[in-house]
């Protein structure tokens, strides 16, 4: 067992001063106290203190190719895909460790303190390959100390009219028996760190058979993840193929429920959002990588009316700062609404508290662990802002987490606590400078 006494906390229920927070030897949440003593012992986190953000959809990968596909010839999402297969292609279970060590420290130094792994690089050329690929992923989440949601990935065809993969995307591929035996090897490797659930890359990339199979393989609480709706072509196909839209589709055809994250989902009609709202899901919005791709907005101020669950990832990684996605997403509705504050209501005036609460919440189910609060029974993980900034003089309760979302000072996550244990001091991750070194070693063999 171990403490933490916080200055000022975010808790269910409010805000509160000098919280003592117990943690069992496992990294949960036992008992919070708020106006307590301290005990000699207990680990004094300074400043303002909030639930670690989770990582809804994260593509670790692809951090090797930030910024490198900003040229011409990759003006479409489609096009981009080649300049990522590309890189796939290169990578080995060494490579892929060495990139997602150095993410997920960079997630944890902004403020990320869980994180759900879409993968779908399986190198599947015998049965190794998917176990190595995947160890690779768990090994790293273990190096930078981040809470893993494991999801591997069903990829099986090259679109909707069923024709094979591409060479390129081969090496994502598993049949459906393979895939089930890797679900049940990650399993067995569970820990208080770890977790699994599904994912299917997408409908035009898995049928319904194989999707029907897994569904009914898995246990009622397993997560499950999908990438759906991102781009209009894709709606357009589905439609043709399916009889209908890739949301609609899901919601007549699967148990979706609130286990299930809809990624992007942007291309969505209202009937579809009411669908989703009615079934408890959960749409996992990226915004950063959305807009970078040229997806398009999500209808959130339709989605808030309804009274939707959205979470926040950051994909692609153009961006690993949950601050930055809130705000594209609080901004892409303000440019298409041409007004402010479009999260804000009577009851939540703040927008900044209110954008970060409702991720905080629609997270909370998704990574198969509870997450996103400091309350007993959740992981214990602690984000300390830095309030010594003048930005924040004078703040209070939600107005600090307005200057934390809307006028962030660089590196305003001072200290990271992540499963009870204490991973960033003063804004820096404890092994920052050997997981940079050996990122670097790997990003020069690739960018050679």
């Amino acid at each position: 067992m171990s403490a933490y006494i916080l200055d000022v906390a975010m808790l269910p229920g409010g805000w509160a001063r000098a919280v003592r927070v117990s943690v069992d030897a496992a990294g949960w949440i036992t008992g919070v106290e708020p106006d307590a003593a301290p005990h000699p012992d207990d680990q004094h986190l300074r400043g303002i203190v909030i639930p670690g953000m989770a990582n809804v959809h994260s593509h670790a990968f692809q951090r090797a190719m930030a910024g490198r596909a900003e040229r011409g010839g990759t003006g479409d999402f489609w096009r981009w895909r080649d300049v990522m297969y590309a890189l796939a292609a290169r990578l080995g279970p060494d490579a892929l460790r060495a990139v997602a060590a150095h993410l997920y420290a960079e997630m944890l130094e902004a403020g990320y303190t869980a994180v759900a792994e879409f993968h779908y690089l399986h190198a599947a050329v015998d049965d190794d390959g998917p176990r190595c690929m995947s160890a690779a992923l768990v090994d790293a989440a273990a190096d930078a100390g981040i809470g893993l949601t494991l999801l591997p990935v069903l990829y099986q065809r090259a679109g909707f009219d069923g024709g094979p993969l591409a060479p390129a995307q081969q090496g994502f591929a598993l049949d459906t028996a393979r895939y089930l035996a890797l679900l049940d090897a990650l399993a067995a490797k569970h820990n208080a760190q770890m977790t699994t659930g599904v994912a299917f890359h997408s409908l035009r990339a898995v049928d319904a058979a194989a999707l029907n199979e897994v569904v009914a393989a898995i246990d009622d609480d397993t997560p499950v993840h999908i990438h759906v709706a991102e781009q209009r072509r894709e709606v357009d196909d589905c439609q043709q193929h399916l009889g209908a839209r890739p949301v609609q589709w899901l919601l007549d055809n699967q148990p979706v429920d609130p286990r299930w994250c809809l990624v992007h989902a942007t291309h969505t009609d209202p009937g579809e959002l009411e669908g989703i709202v009615s079934r408890g899901a959960s749409v996992g919005l990226c915004p950063s990588t959305e807009a970078n791709l040229g997806d398009g907005f999500f209808a959130l101020e339709h989605f808030e009316a309804l009274g939707g669950r959205w979470a926040i990832g950051s994909d692609s990684q153009v961006c690993i700062d949950p601050t930055e996605e809130l705000r594209w997403l609080e901004y892409g509705a303000r440019l298409q609404a041409q007004r402010r504050c479009i999260v804000s209501s009577a009851q939540a005036p703040h927008a900044g508290a209110r954008l970060y609460r409702a991720a905080l919440a629609g997270a909370d189910g998704l990574l198969g662990r509870r997450v996103g609060a400091i309350a007993p029974g959740y992981r214990a993980d602690l984000v300390a802002l830095d309030d010594r900034h003048p930005l924040h003089a004078g703040l209070d309760g939600d107005a600090r987490l307005d200057c934390h979302v809307f006028a962030s000072p660089p590196r305003t996550v001072r200290d990271v606590i992540c499963g009870g244990r204490w991973r960033v001091r003063d804004g820096r991750h404890e092994h920052i400078d050997a997981l940079a070194h050996a990122a670097r070693s790997v990003q020069g063999a690739f960018d050679a």
